[in-house]
């Protein structure tokens, strides 16, 4: 049946400054673009880990409808002091870190788009431990 989470799509409105968000400053690797037979770029996908994408096309962001319940996405992270760090020395603003009550830290950021991104740091006692060996 369902086997991961296997990619996240974001309409963003600028293509590019999207790309240096995810890519330069969170450090994702860029796997494929998408683009039009003129030889235009339209969207890309990005490596997050594993077996994990996110996956954006340009386009015009529209307000999401009164049923859908998308509040934020979340990217785990290896060591979440340094990323915390790292993320910060390199412009990008992280607030709100501390340790959940699932026992994972935690801490808040937003893509140029005003997409709310959480990151997400286990622990021995996170409550999600049993399935993230």
């Amino acid at each position: 049946m369902i086997k991961g989470l296997a990619h996240l799509c974001l309409i963003v409105k600028d293509l590019s400054v999207s790309e240096d968000f995810y890519c330069r400053k969170l450090g994702m690797t860029p796997a494929f673009d998408f683009t039009k037979p003129d030889g235009t770029k339209f969207g890309m996908y990005m490596h997050a880990g594993g077996r994990n994408f996110i996956e954006i096309f340009a386009g015009k962001p529209t307000p999401p409808a009164a049923t859908q319940s998308f509040q934020h996405f979340c990217l785990e992270v290896e060591d979440f002091d340094a990323t915390v760090a790292e993320f910060r020395k390199r412009g990008v603003e992280v607030t709100g870190v501390k340790l959940g009550s699932d026992e994972s830290w935690q801490g808040w950021m937003k893509d140029p788009d005003g997409n709310v991104i959480e990151l997400h740091g286990y622990t021995p006692k996170s409550r999600q431990a049993p399935w993230v060996k």
